[in-house]
């Protein structure tokens, strides 16, 4: 086979809030920084009717208000001569070799492509079978992958069928699922801290660690989103794929080396020891609440359990982990916007110094700070000073803007979208892995929508229902956030 000399992204639902927020500001950053194949086109695809003028000045008003720190005339020039459009209705099985014919066109040479599923997720396996039918997805004249957005099914069952639609037309090498948590620095920054310091590794078990607790939680409402919304919920939305694939960074063993699949190996190994919840145990071990005002949001039904928070007790069942309990937390309208990992480490077990009556010694913290103040803090005691032996809880901090400065950290769907170019899918989640956090989430969902756990309500501006305090204290423990003044 000659060699391929240009690259092509197709973006399916071109004309989406996506694509205007996150996909072609983040090609224009990647552009800047000289990241790109030299021939590189974008082809967006869509049913409204525009043509490519119009289409590269709706991309413009995007890309200065999203990627404004770095937005030159002279830049925007040169890279909007790569934006091209192509009205197009995906579920029309005509209309594929149109589009095909039209971007070889555009291409005039053998060439790599990268398809884009920025549309709702009932269309995927439309799209995809489309692509296969139509000879779209060979990789004869240079490679093929198709990245597809998450919502990845809406239970099990769905996202095993999705699978297996996919794997009918397309290899899973050729498969790229995203999750854009995995693409944040701070994120990816987890196995560097875990691995890359001996200090911390050798501690990371049972018999230092008490308790871990992953919280994400989310300031703003539900907004115009409400008819999305009531139909997927915080469990759908947030825990079968964000929270669950940070527990999974925390909880895997070390693979043999950074390659996309024995990284992918150790976390699937990890959600693999999730212990099943029990349905007659899920009522003890999840809290689920809506804050005050849900029901009257636009398309949202009047008697709607959607929960817009919620809070889950799980427990890995392997060498590691075994008795340590994981603390899950996601929520709409809360107090603050914040995304960490706390780790709470066993207290001393015996104190020589002298306490104060009613006093206790605090246990270190360890807080993973993933948003939106990045960084690491680690908590720990020290001696007041000009006292015989009394103790404070003091911080050594870490913040990426102070080491590496405020433009240090990229938006995730501009690391996602250049290791899909480089054929690197250590950032993208596999079909196993997908199937492994439905295997977690389903029995919770089942028993939540059934009705048998209450709905708690909490006030906005708060950090969630009260039953979700008291949750915590059943075992001794509360809620913290190393990373905001909670």
């Amino acid at each position: 086979m000659s060699a391929v000399e240009s690259t092509s992204v197709i973006i399916f639902g071109a004309s989406g809030d996506l694509t205007y927020r996150k996909l072609v500001p983040a090609f224009y950053h990647l552009f800047g920084k000289d990241r790109l194949p030299e021939n590189f086109h974008v082809l967006g695809l869509s049913r409204s009717e525009w043509d490519d003028e119009t289409f590269r000045n709706r991309m413009e008003e995007g890309v200065k208000q999203f990627a404004s720190d770095s937005f030159s005339q002279e830049s925007w020039k040169a890279f909007r001569e790569k934006l091209h459009y192509y009205p197009f209705d995906l579920s029309d099985a005509e209309g594929y070799r149109a589009c095909a014919k039209h971007l070889a066109g555009i291409e005039k040479q053998k060439t790599n492509r990268m398809y884009y599923l920025a549309t709702a997720p009932q269309f995927f396996p439309i799209a995809i079978q489309h692509l296969g039918d139509n000879g779209m997805v060979d990789d004869r004249d240079g490679w093929r992958r198709v990245i597809v957005e998450k919502p990845f099914g809406h239970d099990l069952q769905s996202a095993h069928q999705l699978n297996d639609t996919i794997h009918r037309y397309l290899r899973e090498e050729q498969i790229y699922r995203i999750d854009h948590y995995l693409a944040k620095e701070t994120v990816q920054n987890i196995l560097v801290l875990r691995f890359g310091n001996t200090i911390f590794e050798p501690l990371w078990n049972r018999n230092y660690i008490d308790h871990v607790q992953i919280t994400a939680a989310e300031s703003v409402d539900v907004g115009h989103r409400g008819g999305y919304y009531d139909d997927s919920g915080v469990l759908r939305d947030m825990f079968q794929n964000h929270l669950l694939q940070l527990l999974s960074l925390v909880a895997m063993e070390a693979p043999a080396s950074f390659d996309a699949d024995a990284l992918r190996n150790e976390k699937v190994k990890a959600l693999a020891t999730v212990r099943p919840i029990p349905l007659e145990k899920v009522y003890a071990n999840v809290i689920i609440g809506q804050y005050e005002g849900y029901l009257k949001t636009k398309e949202v039904a009047s008697n709607s359990r959607t929960p817009t928070y919620a809070a889950a007790r799980l427990y890995l069942d392997n060498w590691r982990w075994q008795g340590v309990p994981f603390y899950l937390r996601s929520g709409k309208a809360l107090k603050e916007k914040s995304t960490e990992i706390l780790i709470q480490f066993n207290a001393p077990p015996h104190v020589m110094f002298p306490l104060e009556m009613g006093e206790t010694i605090r246990a270190n913290l360890l807080s993973i700070c993933i948003q939106p103040h990045e960084g690491i803090h680690l908590r720990f005691e020290a001696k007041v000073p000009d006292t015989p032996a009394k103790m404070r809880s003091v911080d050594m901090d870490f913040h990426y803007d102070d080491d590496f400065g405020h433009l240090a950290i990229p938006e995730a769907y501009e690391r996602l979208l250049l290791n899909a170019l480089n054929g690197d899918a250590s950032l993208f989640t596999r079909a196993d892995g997908i199937e492994e956090a439905w295997r977690i989430i389903d029995p919770i969902l089942t028993v939540c929508e059934a009705g048998v756990v209450p709905i708690a309500k909490y006030p906005k501006g708060s950090w969630g229902p009260k039953e979700a305090n008291d949750f915590m204290g059943q075992h001794g423990h509360e809620w913290r956030l190393g990373c905001v003044s909670d």
